[in-house]
């Protein structure tokens, strides 16, 4: 395995002194060290992986210098147009180094979300014309193989890429702890709003933790779990908790987003909101954290997201500080007309036991739409 202080400080020695990127899992040792040892400008935990691309980007046209974008495989979704009408040589040409995540990697047991793209990913990378290599568990052949590959970016002024197996980077505990944002927890604010509303709703859920949580609730109330558990295609599922509120206007529709998720496509609100679909109700959980890929802070911190869906145009909002005043809004967010979004401030606290899904994804498909055709 390699070090990841050993790793930031070969990266430092080739000249990159510039981090961005989205937190992953299999990167989360080498993103936690970045954290802790970059400073201010120099590590920008960004929205999501195109928005890390612009970054780069700008800070190459202001320094001349290289720049690292981290990211898990299944954020070269959100990456491919910049790479492609902007940083490519046929375009702009601006060279940066994309360190990637392998989830999904063939010959590897994986969640199934990941199984296609990592199939995909290497020849994804060839499509894209972006050289690449995958790094070796070896400090020294590591070593030997960035510094090779940071020449040829600069020397082509194209991107160039180093794809991470599982357990490639030692572990490394994150120094730069984040203050919580509220003693309750996510997973109690769950049990606590799936109970104030009827049996006949209809639940949707953001990828990570909280659809593991939502799931683990149905069990614990020995419930078939019929909500939709949107185990991937993280930020997205605003819109399709909107896309089943349009088409199912007899059923009150309630969408569980997180604070990173949410950050994402955030226009997906303003959209939510010109809709108005009276019958969508939006909860955003916010833990001030990427929680589920190594506990790295999001840019909800300080920061209202219940106020920018009122902005937005959301008809009523409100935000939930702690255990106490969940309960107080609860009664009239689970009647209110929507769209409407609350808020929820909540602890950075998992369980180490957190279950997963037993069904696959086509069975929870099947179960959520089956629920969508019983009357209310």
């Amino acid at each position: 395995m390699i070090n990841p202080v050993f790793f930031y400080e070969e990266l430092k020695k080739n000249g990159i002194d510039f981090f961005t990127g989205v937190p992953d899992s299999l990167l989360k040792n080498i993103c936690a060290c970045i954290t802790d040892k970059s400073e201010g400008k120099e590590h920008i935990i960004s929205a999501n992986e195109g928005n890390a691309a612009a970054l780069a980007a700008g800070y190459h046209l202001a320094t001349g210098k290289i720049p690292l974008v981290y990211m898990q495989n299944s954020g070269l979704g959100n990456i491919i147009n910049p790479l492609m009408s902007l940083t490519c040589s046929e375009v702009y040409g601006i060279p940066m180094i994309l360190l990637i995540g392998w989830r999904g990697e063939p010959g590897t047991k994986d969640e199934p979300q990941h199984v296609k793209q990592g199939a995909v990913t290497l020849e994804l990378l060839k499509t894209m014309g972006i050289p690449y290599d995958i790094v070796p568990d070896n400090e020294q052949e590591a070593a030997t193989q960035l510094k090779e590959v940071c020449r040829k970016s600069a020397e082509t002024s194209s991107p160039s890429a180093l794809v991470v197996r599982k357990d490639t980077f030692d572990s490394y505990v994150l120094q730069k702890k984040t203050e919580p944002l509220s003693t309750m927890t996510r997973e109690d604010a769950i049990e606590l709003i799936v109970h104030s509303y009827p049996e006949d709703t209809v639940f949707l859920s953001t990828t990570g933790h909280i659809s593991r949580e939502l799931y683990e609730i149905r069990k614990k109330d020995r419930q078939v779990c019929r909500d939709f558990l949107n185990v991937g295609s993280m930020g997205h599922v605003s819109q399709i908790a909107l896309g089943v509120a349009l088409n199912k206007p007899e059923k009150t529709v309630v969408c569980l987003d997180g604070d990173g998720a949410a950050l994402m496509h955030t226009g997906g609100l303003r959209i939510i909101a010109e809709k108005a679909p009276a019958n969508l109700h939006h909860v955003i959980l916010n833990n001030g954290v990427h929680g589920s890929v190594g506990g790295q802070p999001t840019a909800a911190r300080g920061f209202s997201l219940a106020e920018t869906a009122r902005v937005m145009g959301y008809k009523q909002i409100f935000t939930a500080v702690d255990e106490s005043s969940l309960r107080q809004y609860l009664e009239d967010f689970s009647r209110a007309e929507g769209p409407v979004l609350m808020e929820v401030l909540v602890s950075t606290f998992a369980r180490k036991d957190l279950g997963r899904p037993q069904e696959t994804p086509q069975e929870n498909k099947r179960n959520f739409m089956k629920k969508l055709e019983t009357p209310s």
